[in-house]
């Protein structure tokens, strides 16, 4: 295959061929040795890598795979990818390293490196020239084609890498293997066309492109059926849905059609950009039967100088008017965001400016980071604020975050909320942890019964990152 040379369309027929090609072979191999082929599925970044991840684990599943938890064990080995920050890249890299041992003990191994990571030039030269037993490699434009790269493997026995799509398109109807029996993702679009001036996504996963609105209900419905009682919808800037369909219908009108499905659940949604939170999407959740009163909304600065610069197209009183009409809407809310601290030019001024909007929305919780360059972006060409510097600045961001936290918190001492049981805790194996409607994690005492259903749980203590109390 050559590369940068545009693949032909995939049709579902074709599809099933490949997939049902790599199945007679793994059921040829169980039926001889009694032990199925292994498919090892690893993944790095965000949600929507996660529900990628779900899409590949379903593929192998139907290939004939037993997915494995152990790489030790697996004839197939699928790792995707995420290229939001170069911690994140250096630390795949490192993880795909320590597979060649694996691949020197079994030969017939496949490893295959997908994802946002691989839809950047160099990073497939990276594979190319220091991974030389990588198999192949694809951007998440092609999730869809790993059953037909695995057959072209098989048969020709050459390390592939597979161009990104001539279109980006959306591919319907793959099957997936979900991680959780009541929790799931939903995608409902795919790129972003936003190109804020720090982030690679608009590179690596194309323009936007949004699912048939028919296609998202019926997934919901089929899951609220099968009894997932936590649904979040998914997209790179998720309320700007339908925007590229030109039907007039949007994200509140799709939120809203999913809202009418009888039964027991909570729709989330993430992310979205504030530039496109608009007072129709609020007015749709306040109203609203089981929309979760909870809204994560990226800010990244308090200075409209950075914000311009980041080219985020909005500016603080914009974001405040959007935070007040929520707050005056549903007084409930619990509001997150994402704040990058350090970023080029970054002054001391336009870093007061974050903090006092820290002071004055009250985040629940934020997610927090300090600038990291991207290749191929243009704030990575911009002069860059010294390490020292954004370090002092990030930990008066967590302190501040951590006050305001602990008193978000305390106000729900004594309260009873509603809390979708996880299982026993991994911090501390004699209790039971959950998450609540507006996402925040609560400690009790609880039963295996409860595991996936949703319990009564009073607060009895907090602190800024969690909740503790005693199930009703």
């Amino acid at each position: 295959m050559k590369k940068n040379t545009p693949l032909p369309p995939l049709g579902a027929a074709e599809q099933q061929r490949y997939i049902g090609a790599i199945r007679a072979e793994n059921d040829r191999i169980f039926e001889a040795s009694g032990r199925r082929p292994g498919a090892f599925v690893q993944t790095f970044g965000c949600q929507q890598n996660e529900a990628d991840s779900e899409k590949f684990a379903g593929m192998c599943e139907e290939m004939g795979y037993a997915i494995v938890e152990d790489p030790a064990e697996a004839d197939f080995i699928v790792v995707n990818t995420c290229a939001i920050r170069e911690h994140a890249e250096k630390r795949t890299l490192s993880i795909v390293g320590q597979y060649k041992h694996l691949k020197e003990k079994n030969p017939a191994l496949v490893i295959a490196v997908c994802g946002c990571m691989m839809a950047q030039e160099h990073r497939q030269n990276d594979i190319k020239f220091r991974y030389p037993y990588v198999d192949f490699v694809m951007g998440p434009s092609s999730l869809h084609r790993l059953p037909q790269l695995l057959v072209q493997k098989r048969k020709t026995g050459k390390r592939i890498y597979c161009p990104e799509e001539a279109e980006y398109t959306v591919v319907e109807d793959l099957p997936i293997r979900r991680e959780s029996s009541y929790r799931a993702w939903v995608s409902v679009m795919y790129g972003c066309n936003n190109f804020c001036s720090y982030c690679i996504v608009p590179y690596v996963r194309g323009r936007e492109r949004s699912r048939e609105k028919d296609k998202i209900i019926a997934e919901v419905r089929d899951l609220v059926e099968k009894g997932y009682k936590d649904i979040t919808l998914l997209g790179q800037n998720v309320n700007s849905y339908a925007k590229d369909r030109a039907e007039g219908y949007d994200f509140a009108d799709l939120l809203s059609e999913l809202d009418a499905i009888e039964g027991d659940f909570v729709l989330r949604f993430m992310t979205s950009h504030p530039k496109d939170a608009s007072r129709k999407l609020i007015d749709v959740m306040a109203s609203s039967k089981h929309i979760a009163h909870q809204f994560h909304l990226p800010m990244q600065s308090g200075s409209d100088r950075i914000l311009s610069l980041m080219n985020r197209r909005y500016d603080t009183q914009k974001y405040l008017g959007i935070v007040d009409y929520m707050k005056e809407k549903m007084p409930d809310v619990t509001i997150t965001s994402d704040i990058i601290v350090g970023f080029p030019g970054e002054t001391e001024e336009d870093f007061e400016g974050t903090m006092q909007m820290l002071s004055r929305v009250r985040f629940d919780m934020l997610y927090s980071f300090i600038y990291s360059p991207r290749k191929g972006t243009p704030a990575a060409e911009m002069e860059q604020v010294p390490r020292e510097v954004t370090a002092v600045r990030f930990d008066r961001l967590l302190a501040l975050q951590k006050e305001i936290g602990q008193e978000r918190n305390d106000a729900l001492v004594g309260k009873t909320l509603r809390v979708l049981c996880d299982g026993v805790s991994k911090g501390n194996d004699t209790l039971y942890s959950g998450r609540t409607e507006g996402n925040k994690i609560a400690f009790f005492e609880g039963d295996e019964k409860d595991v996936g259903t949703f319990v009564n749980v009073t607060v009895e203590r907090a602190d800024a990152f969690a909740l503790w109390g005693k199930k009703q």
